[in-house]
């Protein structure tokens, strides 16, 4: 692995000058939830007791930690998307950090170091906090907003997996309906824009804005120092920091609260507008639509009454706001609506007083998703960077603005910053939702938010190859709105993935995961298409057929505990099959990609799923500047062509990850436009030394699958038992 990664321009570099693909994973999705007690999404048991606990053991227990880091670099990938939660630094209450957790993460950063792993650190978050149905924050911060946990079922300010009375009955992704219930509306609101809409909610002599954030920004600055500390990660193993996940902006630039807004996409289960979720977070009885997700988008089902009977989700008057230690203001009143507070309703009346409140910002100033962004967003993100360069000067920030939002202007603006890195996610959100996946067709669902078409029916897209097209173009286009828009700074896709569980889980009962296969490879399509890296999301050490990723019944994770799989590492170097065992070396150097065993103990594992669609070739290093690459999964032929200024140094060859679960040693052919090339079996590195100018390579494997070709639809099917999935 190279000393420092560079950013020049719209790549990554390694010292040798070298273009450097990241291609990796995230690590991992039941890090969102403690340890200690170990609380997935649906138990229930313990949920409120959210000052005592542990997140030591995520993403995995130290002792595991050989065996999974060994899996991730065997596959080929080269970058870990570190995930850890606000909540595992400072649960028990403001200031008071989890400091076994921070020595127990550094300990894990070291093993990734001993892999060869780049890594970089996401402070995640979804709909806030687990305890409004997601993950992130600690439970301390929703009471600090006047907010009671304990009453979002009842009003239905937040649907949270781990109180539903019938965890294996929670709809799935309604989760994610929480951006547009009260609780994460109201609180996400106060997080980026407090100071503007919530004025009156002061806590410790500062306005709510700046408690959550300071308080927040501490955390992460706790653990950037210490890993800083530990004197050997910095830039070699830690080389950025990822900003705040999927920001959301709550209320901000609602042009009216009893009308859905235009860009609201989701809806799923009940589905209030800001004005019912007000009124039943105050306790009054509403009729709500309810919808369902068809292949189309969202579809009204009908009405539903919600009555919480009196019961609010706000803090009752009598609650002992001691608790935490903080003060707050007496003019910020506990037992009343905190929007009722700032003049938006009148609780006597229930009358909705001012429809547009969040419209305009005090100054007056109209408010949209460009303001959004540019405004509260980017305010935020400049306290969140200027914190992370004061410890860590030479990190990569790795900026995720709103998901699917065109990003801040931040070109030529003061905001400019060399080692800056535009990280958008991507999802298919038609695969997603209904968890199914369409060879049929799919939407261009970018270009509708986008305005492109005259009618949505336009952006529908027949057959598997136009479906492919536009998953590249969508990921084409938003790398080409971050050049716009933030400069010329590489893009990479910190979150994209596909559902496991499609059709009710069949592939479980029946073993046939080419519908898992197809999604992954056309997400890979469009990735290699659009020349960007990436993490997958993700890689979860504890998912199984019956729970998932452990959290709101997603279940994306590529491995899996109840999966028997062949995948590169089942295969010897012939392409033979073995036992599914895997050779894990338990003392490794840091050399590029896989350095000879010193140590060896050979462990049964569980394997991977629709390994065909992302063990894949890539380039790794590139002695030149990739013009375009690719893997066709149907005819297991990989192809990449580059521009070199200058020759290949002896020491510095193109490197490509060729794996030999596509690419047996004996049955692959190699052909290249000029130079040499070399193959070790041990490493899967295939390095290559040409001339300057214009080269290609392309390496053609085991055809393990035939393909026919009918309207223009790839059918692959599985005709080699030694690379299904069993």
């Amino acid at each position: 692995m190279s000393k420092y990664l560079q950013v020049e321009g719209t790549i990554f570099k390694d010292e040798h000058n070298r273009q450097v693909t990241l291609r990796g994973v995230n690590l991992a999705a039941d890090a969102k939830f403690p340890t200690r007690p170990n609380l997935p999404s649906h138990v229930a048991e313990k949920f409120f007791d959210g000052d005592n606990l542990s997140f030591v053991g995520r993403p995995f227990p130290y002792e595991e930690a050989d065996i999974h880091l060994q899996r991730i670099k065997d596959w080929g990938f080269n970058i870990v998307r570190y995930i850890f939660t606000w909540e595992a630094i400072e649960s028990k209450g403001p200031g008071i950090y989890d400091e076994e957790w921070v020595q127990s993460t550094i300990a894990l950063l070291r093993k990734c170091k001993e892999y060869g792993l780049r890594v970089f650190m996401d402070p995640h978050q979804d709909v806030w906090s687990r305890f409004i149905g997601g993950s992130g924050a600690p439970m301390w911060t929703i009471y600090a907003a006047g907010l009671n946990p304990r009453t979002f079922a009842v009003t239905e300010a937040a649907l949270v997996h781990n109180t539903y009375p019938d965890p294996q009955a929670f709809p799935k992704m309604i989760w994610s309906t929480n951006y547009t219930r009260l609780a994460c509306m109201t609180i996400m609101t106060m997080f980026f824009a407090g100071k503007d809409f919530t004025p009156k909610c002061i806590i410790d002599g500062k306005n709510i804005q700046d408690y959550l954030q300071e308080h927040y920004i501490n955390a992460v600055k706790h653990l950037a120092i210490r890993i800083m500390e530990a004197g050997d990660l910095a830039d070699t193993t830690v080389i950025g920091w990822e900003s705040f996940n999927e920001p959301n902006r709550g209320l901000i630039g609602y042009q009216r609260l009893d009308a859905f807004p235009e860009e609201q996409k989701n809806h799923k289960g009940t589905s209030p507008t800001a004005w019912q979720a007000v009124l039943t977070g105050s306790g009054r009885a509403c009729d709500i639509d309810t919808y369902e997700m068809g292949g189309k988008g969202p579809y009204k089902t009908g009405t539903t009454l919600i009555d919480p009977k009196g019961v609010q989700a706000w803090l009752p008057a009598d609650y002992d706001d001691s608790r935490y230690g903080w003060k707050r203001d007496p003019n910020w009143k506990l037992g009343e609506c905190i929007w009722a507070q700032h003049g938006v309703w009148d609780p006597s009346t229930d009358t909705l007083l001012r429809n547009d409140y969040f419209a305009k910002a005090p100054d007056g100033t109209p408010l949209f998703t460009h303001e959004w962004v540019n405004i509260y967003f980017m305010n935020h993100f400049r306290d969140y960077a200027k914190m992370i360069r004061s410890i860590h000067s030479s990190a990569i920030l790795f900026c995720q603005p709103p998901v699917f939002e065109i990003p801040p202007v931040i070109k030529d603006t003061a905001d400019e910053d060399s080692r800056l890195v535009y990280t958008p996610h991507f999802y298919d959100g038609i695969t997603l939702m209904t968890k199914s996946w369409n060879r049929l067709w799919n939407i261009d669902v970018l270009g509708v938010l986008r305005g492109r078409y005259l009618s949505p029916i336009f952006a529908i897209k027949i057959g598997e190859t136009a479906i492919r097209n536009c998953f590249k173009a969508q990921l084409s286009a938003m790398r080409d709105e971050g050049f716009q828009n933030i400069g010329q700074t590489p893009c990479f896709f910190s979150e994209i993935g596909i559902p496991y569980d499609m059709d009710n889980k069949a592939a479980y009962n029946n073993g046939d995961y080419s519908s898992q296969i197809r999604a992954m490879d056309a997400n890979h399509y469009a990735l290699e298409g659009s020349n960007v890296g990436f993490t997958l999301w993700t890689y979860c050490a504890t998912n199984d057929h019956t729970w998932g990723d452990q959290w709101n019944g997603e279940d994306l994770s590529i491995f899996s505990i109840d999966d028997k799989v062949l995948s590169s590492a089942s295969l010897d170097t012939d392409g033979k099959s073995q036992e599914i065992i895997e050779t894990v070396s338990l003392n490794r150097s840091n050399s590029e990609m896989a350095a000879t065993p010193t140590k060896k103990s050979t462990i049964s594992v569980a394997g991977s799923r629709a390994a065909e669609a992302f063990i894949r070739p890539a380039p790794v290093y590139t002695a030149g500047r990739i013009m375009k690459y690719g893997f066709d999964l149907s005819r297991v032929t990989f192809e990449l062509k580059l521009d070199a200024a200058e020759s290949t140094q002896e020491n510095a060859p193109t490197e490509i990850f060729v794996p030999p679960l596509h690419f047996p040693k004996n049955l692959m052919t190699v052909k290249v436009s000029g130079g040499k090339y070399e193959y070790d079996e041990q490493t899967r590195i295939l390095k290559w030394w040409h001339n300057e100018g214009e080269q290609s390579i392309k390496i053609v494997g085991v055809n393990t699958l035939s393909v026919e070709v009918e309207n223009q639809n790839i059918a692959l099917h599985l005709c080699d038992k030694a690379c299904a999935v069993m």
